[in-house]
C-alpha cells in the first residue's frame, strides 16, 4: 500500500473485507469469516459442499471475538495493551450502569437498556455523567414529551402543575406528581416557543414564540384568550405578579413592550431601551418596576407609573447577561451571565453606584450561566448553565451548596416551588427534570461542605429565613438576622444619617448671624 511503511499492520476493515469492530453491517452474513474462527460454524449442503452458518451471537460480538483472536504477529504488545485499555471497565461499573436507571423510583418510563444490547464504555460515561444519583441522593423525576429543546419551565397551581414551552412549537401543562401531560395548549404557535409565563393566581399563561406573536390561554379551559402579532422578534415574555400586565422583551427594537394582560392593549413601549438586543426582562414583586438585561452587558429598571428609567448599570458583567430575577422583597436583583458568574445587586438604595454588586457568585458553573431563580424566602438561589448542571447557591455565604447533574445537554431554564421542596429544570436534551431538595441539608455532601467551612444554621428573626454563620465568629451569638436584612438596616441608617446632616446644615444656613 502506498504511503505505509514496509511491514506496517493494516486493520482488516481498512482493507475493505469486514466492518470495523462494534459496527454491524446490515445484511451481512459473515461469509468472510474463516472456518477456523469460533464465530462461525458450517453445515453440509445438498451437493456436499460446506457453507457457513450464521451464529446466534450478536454480529458486533462476533466481530469483537474475531479481532481479539487474530492479533498480527508484527504488532507490538505495547500497542495492543493500550488499545485494550481504552475499552476496559470493571464489572462493578458495568452493573451499576445498568441498575442505576431502574433504581430511581420517580423516573418516568424505563431507561434501562434492552438485555440484548451490547454494552460499551461510552454508554456508561453518558448514563453516569457526573454520577449524580449515588453521590447526591437527590430524588428526581424526568418528564418526557417534547420533541425539541425545552426553553422555559414554571411551577403553577400551588406547585401541583408544571408549565413548559419548547422549540417544538408547543406549550404543555404537566402533572407534577406523576409526570403526565395534562394539556397541550392550542392552537399551537407557528414557531419555536422562546418563553412562557403564568400569572400568580395560575389562571392565565402567556407564551412568546419565534413567529413574532404572543398568545394567552386560560389554564383551566385551555381556551385561547388573545393573540398579539408584532413586527419584530419577541425574546422574552413575563407576567406581572398582580396579573395585570405582561412585559415583552424586543429583539430588533432593543426595548420593552408592556401590555394589558386581559386584552393585550398597549400600556408602554420603550424603543432603544438598550444598546443591543434584550435577553430577558421581569417585573418586581410589586408589579411597578421592570428589570431588563441585554447583550450590551447593562441592567436597566423602568418604572411603570412614572414612565421613566429609575437606574442603569453599565458593564455589569464581562459578557452578555442572560437572565435576571428579583428577590421577594424587591430590594435585590440577581443577574446571570455568559461570563460564568451570577451577581446580586442592591437596587433598593443604589448601593451599587459606589460598591458594585453586593454579592458575586463564582466557581459554580464551567460554562455560560443561562438562568437564575430566587427561593421565596431568599435563603438560596438556583441557576442553570450550559455545562449541563443546576447549581444551588447559599446566598448568605456566597458559595455553591450543591450541583445537580443528570441532563445530557444545556440547562435552559430553572424554577423553584413556593414551598422550596422542588426544583424544576428545562434542558436542550428535550426533557424537564423535577428535583426533590426537601432533605438537601441531610445530604452527606452538603453536611461535609458546611463542616469544611465551619458553618452553622440560624433563623433570621425578621424574615424567618434560615441563614449560615461561622461558628468561629466571635459575634455569632449576637447575629440574629440574615445578610440581606442586615444590609437593609445599614442602608436605611446611612440614609437617615445623611438626611439628618442635611437638615442640620439647612437649619444653620437659615439661622440669623450673631451680632
Amino acid at each position: 500500500m502506498a504511503g505505509l511503511r514496509e511491514g506496517a499492520w493494516v486493520p482488516r476493515w481498512g482493507r475493505g473485507r469486514v466492518a470495523p469492530p462494534f459496527v454491524a453491517r446490515p445484511g451481512s452474513e459473515m461469509a468472510s469469516q474463516s472456518s477456523g474462527t469460533p464465530s462461525s460454524s458450517k453445515k453440509s449442503s445438498e451437493d456436499g459442499k460446506e457453507t457457513p452458518q450464521k451464529s446466534n451471537l450478536p454480529l458486533s460480538l462476533l466481530h469483537i471475538r474475531d479481532v481479539t483472536h487474530r492479533r498480527p504477529s508484527n504488532l507490538p504488545w505495547v500497542d495492543v495493551v493500550r488499545a485494550c485499555g481504552r475499552f476496559r471497565l470493571s464489572l462493578l461499573q458495568a452493573r451499576r450502569s445498568r441498575l442505576l436507571p431502574s433504581l430511581n423510583p420517580l423516573a418516568v418510563g424505563d431507561e434501562s437498556p434492552p438485555p440484548d444490547t451490547l454494552w460499551m464504555p461510552w454508554m456508561t460515561q453518558k448514563a453516569l455523567w457526573g454520577d449524580q444519583e449515588p453521590l447526591s441522593k437527590i430524588p428526581f423525576k424526568t418528564m418526557r414529551g417534547h420533541e425539541h429543546i425545552v426553553s422555559s419551565c414554571n411551577f403553577c397551581v400551588d406547585d401541583t402543575k408544571v408549565l413548559s414551552g419548547s422549540y417544538d412549537c408547543t406549550v404543555k401543562l404537566w402533572d407534577a406528581m406523576d409526570g403526565s401531560i395534562v394539556r397541550d395548549f392550542e392552537p399551537v404557535p407557528e414557531g419555536p416557543v422562546l418563553e412562557c409565563s403564568i400569572t400568580a393566581d395560575s389562571r392565565r399563561i402567556v407564551a412568546a414564540s419565534y413567529d413574532k406573536t404572543v398568545r394567552a390561554w386560560d389554564v383551566e379551559t385551555g381556551k385561547l384568550l388573545w393573540k398579539l402579532s408584532h413586527e419584530t422578534f419577541i425574546v422574552s415574555a413575563k407576567c406581572s405578579p398582580d396579573g395585570k400586565y405582561v412585559v415583552l422583551g424586543l429583539d430588533v427594537d432593543h426595548g420593552i413592550f408592556i401590555i394589558d394582560a386581559k386584552d393585550s392593549t398597549t400600556v408602554s413601549r420603550i424603543k432603544d431601551h438598550h444598546m443591543m438586543s434584550l435577553t430577558a426582562c421581569c417585573f418586581d414583586p410589586d408589579s411597578q418596576r421592570v428589570a431588563s438585561v441585554s447583550f450590551d452587558r447593562s441592567i436597566k429598571i423602568w418604572d411603570v407609573t412614572s414612565q421613566t428609567t429609575l437606574l442603569t448599570i453599565t458593564k455589569a458583567h464581562n459578557n452578555a447577561i442572560s437572565n435576571c430575577c428579583f428577590t421577594f422583597s424587591g430590594h435585590f436583583l440577581c443577574t446571570s451571565s455568559w461570563d460564568k458568574t451570577l451577581k446580586i445587586w442592591n437596587v433598593h438604595t443604589g448601593e451599587f453606584r459606589n460598591r458594585g454588586a453586593c454579592v458575586t457568585l463564582m466557581q459554580g458553573h464551567e460554562g455560560c450561566v443561562s438562568s437564575c431563580h430566587f427561593a421565596r424566602d431568599t435563603s438560596f438561589l438556583v441557576s442553570g448553565g450550559f455545562d449541563k448542571t443546576v447549581a444551588i447557591w447559599d446566598v448568605e455565604e456566597g458559595y455553591r451548596k450543591l450541583s445537580l447533574k443528570g441532563h445530557n445537554d444545556w440547562v435552559m431554564d430553572v424554577s423553584i416551588s413556593n414551598n422550596k421542596k422542588w426544583i424544576l429544570s428545562a434542558s436542550k436534551d428535550r426533557t424537564v427534570r423535577l428535583w426533590n431538595i426537601e432533605e438537601i441539608d441531610q445530604i452527606p455532601l452538603v453536611i461535609e461542605h458546611k463542616k469544611t467551612r465551619g458553618l452553622k444554621v440560624k433563623q433570621c428573626e425578621e424574615c424567618d429565613s434560615p441563614f449560615s454563620i461561622y461558628e468561629s465568629d466571635i459575634f455569632s451569638e449576637t447575629v440574629t438576622k440574615c445578610v440581606l436584612c442586615r444590609m437593609n438596616e445599614t442602608d436605611l441608617s446611612t440614609e437617615a444619617s445623611h438626611s439628618s446632616e442635611g437638615e442640620a446644615s439647612l437649619s444653620r444656613e437659615s439661622s440669623p448671624e450673631d451680632g
